[in-house]
């Protein structure tokens, strides 16, 4: 049986550690929010540039992005973007490996993503929801970067299912569930659940991010996508070529993230715009 395991810190997203974020701060009415994830696990680590289509001068720069990381959002004015990511340390003006461009609007949220595996690398847009929940709730889903198992089911111990049966590199739909202390149970192809604890707060929504573990095990990152009400984690926009995103970012949701550095090697990927649905693998 595959092992499910946790570091009970990483795993417990409890009110007072929402609290105490690096940088929590409200999205601004006339910005939007975009992220990095780097889900692909056998991919190495890559860097990211963000820039903007009708402003050349802005650019975010996310050095070092490694496999589970899922950077804070940044909060950018509305408009087009190309997502970029060159071998880490590889000189800016190196031809990108893999690219993609993605609308920012001021009213959305989203995470563009590194899924799959080297081979089939791909650039996936996510669309993520920071609606605050009903009172006494959180919501939760699910984002599986692990290939050790070809689907994941998650449920907590009331019986709610947050994913069902989904495959690698997709994304389940958002679940609300009571506040508080519960169990996380996860399972894998049938076999029985390993029990975790997870500590959410009221109002708050999260990211489960699924990933594989030493040998053929699995690991649970919770992720903070915004805490009531709307707060959210964020990062500025760099202006001028060359800014970059600040060393020393809190580990587990960091500017890591997007993705994909199928980089590393010069490999011709293709990408597409488009966003994981629940089920369906980016091609």
């Amino acid at each position: 049986m595959r092992r499910v395991r946790h570091a009970t810190a990483a795993l417990v997203m409890s009110s007072g550690l929402i609290a105490g974020w690096a940088a929590p701060a409200a999205a601004g009415e006339d910005t939007g929010l975009l992220r990095l994830a780097h889900l692909s696990p056998d991919t190495p680590a890559v860097d990211v540039y963000v820039d903007s289509v009708s402003d050349p001068a802005a650019r975010i720069t996310l050095p070092g992005v490694g496999y589970g990381t899922v950077s804070d959002y940044q909060d950018v004015p509305p408009g087009e973007y190309t997502v970029s990511m060159r071998p880490a340390g590889a000189a800016a003006d190196t031809p990108p490996v893999l690219s993609t461009t993605v609308e920012v609007t001021g009213d959305s949220a989203r995470t563009v993503a590194g899924v799959g595996l080297f081979a089939k690398l791909g650039l996936a847009i996510i669309d993520d929801s920071l609606a605050t929940p009903p009172s006494g709730q959180a919501r939760i889903r699910v984002l599986d970067g692990a290939s050790n198992a070809q689907t994941v089911d998650v449920t907590t111990a009331d019986g709610t299912a947050v994913a069902k049966a989904l495959p690698f590199a997709t994304t389940g739909d958002y679940v609300d569930v009571p506040a508080g202390t519960t169990t996380l149970r996860v399972s894998t192809g049938g076999e029985p659940p390993t029990e975790l604890p997870l500590d959410v707060a009221p109002g708050a929504v999260y990211s489960l991010v699924v990933l594989n573990s030493d040998g053929s095990g699995l690991t649970v990152q919770p992720v903070l996508d915004a805490a009531s009400p709307g707060i959210v984690p964020t990062g500025g926009v760099e202006t001028g070529a060359g800014g970059t995103a600040e060393e020393g970012l809190p580990g587990p949701v960091l500017a890591v993230a997007l993705v994909v550095g199928c980089l590393a090697l010069a490999v011709g990927v293709g990408s597409r715009r488009g966003r994981v649905r629940h089920g369906a693998h980016p091609r």
